[in-house]
């Protein structure tokens, strides 16, 4: 009889947890049935890359929560899922949710997001982590290690709103009881 031994195998349920959570965020509903939403995961060496970014921009806005998610996240996930949206509207003839009366007038400031764009990440987002939550992996949905993925252009240039998802298996949820 061969014995498996659980830190042999976690990572692995981890990364296996990530891609359904990448594939639930992908076919979660989205207006007008436009995708505009891109996904990652990312492990190893370059999760050690965006938590030094993380901390580079906790020390460089002196933003206390940057260094504090960037520590956590270092120490405590071995997988981190990103999921981020794209500003780009919807075609619609009339709308005003993203202070434009239509989708051809905010299209001429293309800083301005689609409150669909954010809607659909959020719905998105909701059912990546309802989906580790059926799976009984710890998570969080957090800012500040996706601005980190965001200035790493981890995403791509176009994504303008990113959000990091640590993943972990540990007897506490590390992500919640944190100081």
């Amino acid at each position: 009889m061969a014995i498996i031994r659980e830190e042999v195998f976690r990572k692995e349920v981890l990364l296996e947890v990530a891609k359904k959570m990448v594939v639930a965020a992908r076919t979660a509903p989205k207006a007008r049935g436009i995708d505009n939403l891109a996904m990652a995961i990312v492990t190893d060496g370059e999760l050690q890359q965006l938590c030094k970014k993380t901390k580079e921009i906790g020390d460089r806005e002196d933003y206390d929560i940057f260094l504090r998610d960037a520590v956590n996240v270092l120490n405590s996930a071995d997988v981190l899922v990103l999921i981020g949206t794209r500003f780009k509207s919807l075609e619609l003839k009339f709308c005003g949710y993203c202070g434009f009366n239509d989708c051809a007038t905010k299209e001429k400031h293309p800083d301005v997001p689609c409150a669909f764009n954010t809607s659909d990440l959020g719905i998105a987002v909701g059912s990546a982590v309802a989906l580790a939550a059926d799976h009984r992996v710890d998570s969080r949905v957090m800012y500040t290690i996706g601005l980190a993925a965001r200035e790493l252009n981890l995403l791509g240039e176009e994504y303008k709103i990113v959000y990091g998802i640590p993943l972990s298996a540990t007897s506490k949820n590390p992500f919640f009881d944190r100081k």
